[in-house]
Order: structure tokens, then C-alpha cells, then sequence
């Protein structure tokens, strides 16, 4: 069986980061994960990345895995962890593709994972007009009618991006005014083809072979049926912390891994890193998330030494 001195789970800012520093810090390391990037691969547009005004998630996910791939201390593996094992020098690593590895350090990077909306018609019409992802399924609605729901960056940014390609986009908030950044509000304000409805909730989605109209908690224009074609949930997401209740490691009230100022949990040998923890505020971004990383690795650096 393989020993590394760290296994980082989870392959997206957070973690390729991490892999990075460990490496030119002579730390022999392996980052599993399903895709290398995360949800960033799902991102339309980066342009808060320090020296890159602007770039594709996808492309940046792929830049960030070369770059972590580049040091003959690491190792990708594409695909998930099962289950955790402890031993006396470290764990051992139940892999889905059948293989075991042996780590002497841990360093959690999961991310999180989207909310869904929990209404009816929803888990139908996943894959038939329902997508959490409009950079993955944007293009099967080129010149028609789409809804997002959301007002944070990331449901800002989907109707940016779907406004370029459908023929109408609704932005459908729950509140008064949205929430993201202010470069994404006017941006929507300037596209015509992007309508926003606020004060409003989908109570439930309907259609037949596919989605059709959505029934609306607070009328729109005298209706509470609106008539779309696809719905695109960005409604924010939870931590994806199922492994990490596994192992008995203490979350805070809203299941987000605790850790201390160097990324360590409250388990010897496994820190955690990126949106999956308590760290910088839960300002979910991935300058955060790869500075957590970076953190972490130093301190499991100075942990392997002793």
C-alpha cells in the first residue's frame, strides 16, 4: 500500500493549493477528488483573482491542476473517498476505484455542494429544464425563456451569462434587492434581456416531457404562472461534510468544520481547508479557499517535523 505524508480530499482551490505548498515543501502528497477544480469548473467568469482580470472557471481549474501536477511530490487521483480508517501512524484511505492508501496527514477540501430549492416537480425535471449549473447547460437554451432563482454572486452571474444566450432571463429573489456584488448588478442592469422578480418564491415546477412554467408564490404581472423552457437553481450551498462526521470531527451549529487559526480540527493529524470550514469569516471565495490551503499545509509541514 502507498504512504504519503498528506492525502488532501477534495480538488478544488482549497486543496490544489495546498498540494502546491506541500510540494516545495518536499511533502510527498495525493489529491483525490471527482473533478479537479470543484464547483469553479461550473464558475462562468473569474475576475477577482489577483494578476488575471478575467478567465473561465473551467480554465482555471485546469491551469490550477497543471500547476499542482507539475511537482514530482504530488499525485492527482480522479475519484472519491469512501471511508477513513485510523491506525496507530496515520489512516488509511478507502478509495471508490478500489484502492487503499496510507497517509500520515489529512487535510480536508470538500467545498460544498448546491442547495436545492425543495419544491415539488424539482427532483422530476433535474436533467428536463431543472440545472444547477448554467455554464455546464447554458447552450440547450440558446433563444429561449430561462428563470434563475437566487441573488447572490453566483445566481448574478448565471444570468449574466444566460442573458448572452436565451432569448429572456427572469432572476427570481426572495428579497428586495439583490445581494451580489455590485460589478454583477449593473452588468444585469445594462442587458435588457434580464428581468428581475423580487419579493418572490417557486412554489412548484411543472411540465410534461420537460419544464414548462413555474407557479410562483407572489404574482408577476397579474399571473402566478410564469412560462419558462429551464430553471437554474443558485440559491447558495452547504458544506459537504458527510466524511467528516464520519470520523467524529467537531462541526459548528451550521456544519461547518471548526478549525483553529492553522486549519487544524479537533482530530490529531487532519486539518481542513476552503468553504467546507469556519475559517475566514465563510467568505466562500477562492482567494479564501486557496489561502486556507496554503495555510494548512505550512502547519502540517511544521506537524510532520516533529
Amino acid at each position: 500500500m502507498v504512504v504519503y505524508d498528506l492525502a488532501i480530499v477534495g480538488a478544488g482551490p482549497a486543496g490544489l493549493s495546498a498540494s502546491v505548498y506541500a510540494s516545495r515543501y518536499g511533502i510527498s502528497n495525493v489529491v483525490i477528488g471527482g473533478i479537479s477544480g470543484g464547483l469553479t469548473t461550473q464558475t462562468h467568469e473569474i475576475g477577482n483573482w489577483l494578476g488575471t482580470e478575467k478567465i473561465s472557471g473551467y480554465e482555471f481549474a485546469q491551469r490550477a491542476e497543471s500547476h499542482a501536477a507539475a511537482y514530482e511530490k504530488a499525485e492527482i487521483m480522479t475519484t472519491l473517498v469512501d471511508d477513513i480508517e485510523q491506525k496507530e501512524d496515520g489512516y488509511v484511505l478507502f478509495l471508490s476505484n478500489g484502492q487503499k492508501i496510507q497517509a500520515k496527514t489529512i487535510l480536508f477540501a470538500m467545498g460544498t455542494k448546491h442547495r436545492h430549492l425543495g419544491v415539488p416537480g424539482e427532483k422530476e425535471f433535474v436533467g428536463k429544464g431543472v440545472s444547477y449549473c448554467a455554464t455546464c447547460d447554458g447552450f440547450f437554451y440558446r433563444g429561449k425563456t430561462v428563470a434563475v432563482v437566487g441573488g447572490n454572486d453566483s445566481a448574478a452571474g448565471a444570468a449574466v451569462y444566460l442573458g448572452d444566450i436565451a432569448e429572456k432571463v427572469y432572476l427570481i429573489y426572495r428579497g428586495e434587492k439583490l445581494r451580489c456584488e455590485t460589478f454583477w448588478a449593473e452588468s444585469i442592469s445594462k442587458n435588457s434581456k434580464i428581468e428581475s422578480v423580487f419579493m418572490t418564491n417557486i412554489k412548484e415546477i411543472r411540465g410534461g416531457q420537460k419544464v414548462e412554467e413555474l407557479i410562483l408564490d407572489n404574482p408577476y404581472k397579474n399571473s402566478e404562472i410564469l412560462k419558462v423552457d429551464g430553471v437554474f437553481a443558485e440559491i447558495g450551498s452547504d458544506p459537504n461534510v458527510d466524511l467528516v462526521k464520519k470520523m467524529g470531527i467537531e462541526l459548528d451549529e451550521q456544519g461547518y468544520v471548526k478549525i483553529d487559526p492553522s486549519g487544524r480540527t479537533s482530530k490529531k493529524g487532519i486539518w481542513a481547508a476552503g468553504d467546507i470550514t469556519t475559517g475566514s469569516d465563510k467568505f466562500k471565495q477562492i482567494i479564501t479557499a486557496a489561502a486556507e490551503g496554503a495555510i494548512a499545509a505550512h502547519s502540517i509541514q511544521e506537524f510532520l517535523k516533529k
